[in-house]
């Protein structure tokens, strides 16, 4: 009972939400509860609205769409991903997913087709944690791993309360921001954002988990002085423990697993200007492997090195973790659902962990939870050359559409 999705349609889609929020170099920047972000979700709205389903925007702003099954005791199965962007980055990254998803239910409409569950399509707020951190916060908020009211107090880097941004985009919506029933399953389609499937000639990716992940800085301080009068031996530069951090999490992952990758995303010094010896610096961390225990040794030497660094320099230090995804596996019922799709289309498959989070590492203590994978050309994303292809993105979008139709003509 497989649906074959409209290929033109598709990518119609994917280039219309591809113009708000367009760069002239053919990227997107749409970053969570602005303007641009806004103009998608309203645009989204009006395809599920155009498809006579059934609106459901919660309190944190996530925007659901129900689509009724014939079974009344049938748990629904819930599918969809992101339309926030990074800052300037690619066109596809869960953008992907949301078409994909909303593709399905215009196919079954068209096809007159009944399914025993409903399906229920989401757009989540704030995956990317751009603007406000962490990121995969609406679906933290939903599948109750973050508070409420304590992620309504988080401000961008301008001082601006999110709460005040869902409120002025008109997107606090009155639903409860957490499941009200159970659901059968969910699952999520998105760009690979790496190079194994491309490298491997996979046509999808088979996703069996997630890895773990830690965000957080560190903000040495210092003492500003002036950069020409100031004898070094009498310094105390922020920024010199600040740079030999930033190395040393860069050489982080060759000393502790094959898997693992360290990245400084971000540095900022104060006063911040050419003639005056920084008083504080602060260096951000992203830390990932599918090893929650090399994750917490990664953690402890990054620390460990902060405060030696510290300690050379003769300033202050302070270590923050702001927010730690455990790695996560996949349900095999949802896994083997995709394999068998895939396979029935006769698409080459790779069974791969994600490297990148997703909403649906938080979706797996509600329900039973896949992924699919579409082939990420070069291994790029966050990016405005981001790229996959329009017959990948058809593969993949066929194999999670089929997915999900699958699970929601079983017997509740």
């Amino acid at each position: 009972m497989t649906v074959v999705l409209d290929r033109g349609r598709l990518v119609d889609a994917m280039e219309t939400q591809a113009t708000i929020g367009s760069t002239e170099d053919g990227g997107l920047h749409r970053l969570a509860l602005t303007d641009a972000d806004k103009a998608a979700r309203d645009w989204f709205v009006d395809q599920l609205r155009e498809l006579d389903l059934t609106v459901r925007i919660d309190e944190f702003g996530n925007v659901f769409g129900r689509r009724p099954g014939t079974d009344p005791d049938a748990d629904p199965v819930l599918v969809g991903s992101h339309l926030d962007s990074q800052p300037n980055g690619g066109i596809y990254d869960g953008q992907l997913g949301v078409v994909a998803a909303l593709e399905l239910l215009r196919t079954l409409r068209d096809e007159q087709r009944e399914t025993a569950h409903p399906i229920e399509i989401v757009n989540w707020t704030n995956e990317e944690g751009s603007r406000f951190q962490p990121g995969l916060q609406g679906s933290g908020v939903w599948s109750g791993e973050f508070d409420l009211q304590a992620e309504y107090e988080r401000t961008d880097r301008d001082g601006v309360r999110l709460l005040d941004e869902l409120e002025r985009i008109g997107y606090r919506g009155d639903a409860p921001a957490e499941p009200a029933e159970e659901y059968e399953a969910y699952y999520e389609l998105h760009i690979e954002q790496g190079p194994y499937l491309e490298e491997s000639g996979s046509d999808v990716g088979v996703v069996t988990g997630v890895v773990g992940l830690s965000w957080g800085e560190v903000t040495f301080s210092g003492e500003a002085n002036h950069a020409g009068s100031t004898p070094m031996h009498l310094r105390y530069d922020a920024s010199v423990p600040a740079a030999e951090l930033l190395v040393n999490i860069r050489r982080l992952p060759g000393a502790l697993g094959e898997r693992t990758v360290g990245t400084v995303g971000s540095v900022a010094v104060e006063p911040d200007s050419i003639n005056i010896i920084p008083e504080t610096a602060t260096v951000t961390w992203d830390v990932r492997d599918p090893s929650d225990d090399v994750l917490d040794r990664a953690i402890d030497r990054l620390s460990e090195e902060a405060r030696a660094a510290a300690v050379r320099e003769g300033v202050e230090h302070e270590v923050e973790e702001t927010a730690r995804t455990a790695s996560v596996e996949f349900d095999d019922r949802c896994v083997e659902t995709v394999q068998h799709v895939a396979d029935e289309f006769g698409y080459e498959t790779l069974r791969l962990l994600s490297g990148g989070n997703h909403d649906a590492s938080h979706l797996t203590d509600v329900c039973d939870t896949g992924m699919v994978f579409a082939v990420s050309e070069d291994g790029k994303s966050h990016t405005p050359q981001e790229y996959t292809s329009w017959d990948d993105c058809y593969r993949a979008a066929n194999t999670v559409a089929n997915a999900v139709l699958a699970t929601a003509t079983t017997d509740a």
